[in-house]
């Protein structure tokens, strides 16, 4: 039968009283959930800056989905305090929360429902809706109703009670001059829109949309260095180290036919670098040189990004799309970090280099690409394949043309090549005339082991380029204030490797504990490391603590500690 509320809520007691202040452990609990206090302005700020970045609609879809999630939250809360959720008094417990939580004061104008024949209408007045205040308190009057949030949790709340979608709408609002907020609940499909409510509950797809916009970014980026000469692009990669000579000459040969090319170094080796190269050297130059990290793609958009998706296939994929091997063919595709690939994107990467055939996501037509295919690793992928994170026939498959790019520390004669190269383009970068490094920073640039390769010697001489005037050296503090001589300031050493010493050292009588520990497979570098972690733990984690125990400047500590991550990644 259906029924109609008196406009009278009967007590909300019952409710008020599962609310529970734990100060000691920073918690406030209703029931068995944990709930929060916060400034209401602070949801005003949140609004702004989401109307602001993606626009006053997204932002209106977004908040009523919070808003209807909370609301179903609050009815589940109610069927527990108040088991006799069917009743009318039971739904009544929906307002009673917006109230209590201070969201809202609710007025009931009519309420008619028949929970067995599903039907419902609902009517209710507002008065101090938190949303409606902040617009006018902040921005003054608006030409639309802004109680977003609200007309969430009052579709949410009911849509539980009623077993099925129920969506109000707002149809007087305080923000735009109407005397109160009012709004009117009936099921979704009464509405004249009866998918409103589905599209307002559906995930925005505006992470599918900003990595579709920032692919085709990337790929005008790409475009343009495409442009570059060919030995402009390639002196980042150009040395006399004998390592170096192999994996570029292995790269030369790669580049004369279209084998698939797996480049295997550190991180900071260059491997998009020697990629880049290897398409400008091939015959397909004038065709797309697509680039894709895909460490950087969540898991569950990594085929759509590979192979395309069609219309429909997934919530927010309101568009057919192509996908990077379609947008690469004729050309090279790299595919940087490629243990990242979830098992379905290697499997589909596989036939892609068996067949040369791709499917789009939710697609049924098979589509034939030629491309050029260079994976990336800075893992080894025979261990990925031993802990069963890689397919082992995708490996077999990539492993036909290995190379291996060495680490800056491996090729350290190229240093000084790379350091006029990165000057120059600094130089040209920041508007400055910087004529080299100094001989002291130099020889630190040599000593140095260089965890972070050469993308690391990169943002140091970055670093020295801003901080020194113009027409000046680089000096050792500017280029990096730890970067210090590890042989000391007094001391040369010879042809030979030994340490040539001034008049004012003197190594006669060697400390006995340093003794011992050199007796043991001393490792300075553990030791240092042993030593500071001592240092940062009696300092409680403070640098500058620690780095007046260990008589070092808080920058010189920070950039070991730093080094230290770098190495352990």
């Amino acid at each position: 039968m259906p029924t109609t509320t008196d406009p009278k809520f009967p007590t909300s007691q019952d409710l008020v009283s599962q609310i529970r202040f734990d100060t000691g452990k920073g918690m406030v609990w209703m029931h068995e959930q944990r709930m929060l206090l916060i400034h209401s302005s602070v949801f005003l700020t949140l609004r702004n800056e989401l109307i602001t970045t993606i626009g006053s609609e997204r932002t209106r879809g977004l908040l009523m989905r919070l808003g209807f999630h909370s609301g179903w939250r609050d009815a589940e809360l109610a069927r527990k305090i108040r088991p006799e959720l069917s009743t009318a008094n039971a739904f009544a417990a929906g307002p009673q929360l917006a109230m209590i939580k201070g969201l809202v004061n609710v007025s009931p104008v009519h309420m008619d429902f028949d929970l067995e024949e599903g039907s419902f209408y609902g009517e209710f007045l507002w008065d101090n809706a938190f949303e409606a205040d902040l617009q006018l308190a902040n921005s003054g009057a608006t030409d639309h109703a802004v109680c977003w949030f609200l007309t969430g949790y009052a579709s949410g709340f009911t849509t539980f009670y009623m077993g099925r979608k129920v969506l109000f709408r707002e149809v007087d609002c305080q923000a735009k001059g109407d005397e109160q907020c009012r709004i009117i609940g009936r099921p979704a499909d009464e509405w004249e829109d009866p998918y409103e409510l589905d599209r307002i509950l559906q995930p925005d797809a505006l992470a599918e949309e900003l990595i579709s916009l920032q692919s085709q970014l990337s790929e005008l980026q790409a475009h343009q260095r495409d442009n570059y000469d060919k030995a402009d692009l390639a002196i980042n990669s150009v040395g006399h180290a004998p390592k170096f000579k192999e994996a570029w000459n292995l790269l030369q040969k790669a580049a004369a036919n279209n084998v698939s090319v797996l480049l295997q170094g550190e991180t900071g080796v260059g491997k998009e670098v020697f990629a880049r190269s290897l398409h400008l050297n091939s015959a397909r130059a004038e065709k797309p040189f697509v680039a894709v990290n895909c460490a950087c793609i969540p898991p569950d958009l990594i085929e759509s990004e590979l192979f395309g998706v069609e219309k429909g296939a997934f919530t927010g994929a309101h568009s057919s799309r192509p996908g990077k091997f379609e947008r690469a063919s004729g050309g090279t595709l790299f595919l940087d970090e490629v243990v990242e690939l979830s098992p379905r994107a290697q499997a589909s990467l596989l036939r892609a280099l068996q067949e040369g055939e791709v499917e789009r996501v939710g697609g049924t037509d098979t589509l034939t690409v030629d491309v050029r295919l260079v994976i990336a690793t800075n893992e080894d992928l025979e261990e990925a394949v031993a802990q069963g994170k890689f397919r082992a026939d995708l490996f077999y498959r990539l492993n036909i043309y290995p190379v291996y790019i060495p680490a800056l520390r491996e090729r350290k004669e190229d240093i000084p090549l790379l350091v006029t190269h990165f000057l120059k383009k600094f130089q040209t970068q920041y508007q400055k005339k910087i004529p080299g490094v100094s001989d002291k920073a130099q020889q630190a640039l040599m000593a140095y082991n260089w965890p972070g390769n050469i993308r690391e010697l990169e943002n140091m001489l970055e670093r020295g380029v801003i901080l020194t005037e113009n027409n000046q050296l680089i000096d050792l503090e500017a280029l990096c204030p730890a970067l210090e001589n590890p042989e000391g300031p007094n001391s040369e050493v010879d042809s030979g490797g030994h340490l040539q010493t001034s008049s004012k050292q003197c190594f006669s009588n060697p400390d006995p504990a340093c003794e011992a520990m050199l007796d043991k497979g001393f490792k300075f570098d553990d030791f240092e490391k042993r030593l500071i972690h001592t240092a940062m733990f009696k300092a409680d984690g403070n640098v500058s603590k620690a780095a007046r125990l260990l008589g070092l400047t808080r920058a010189q500590l920070a950039y070991r500690l730093e080094k230290f991550e770098s190495s352990e990644q």
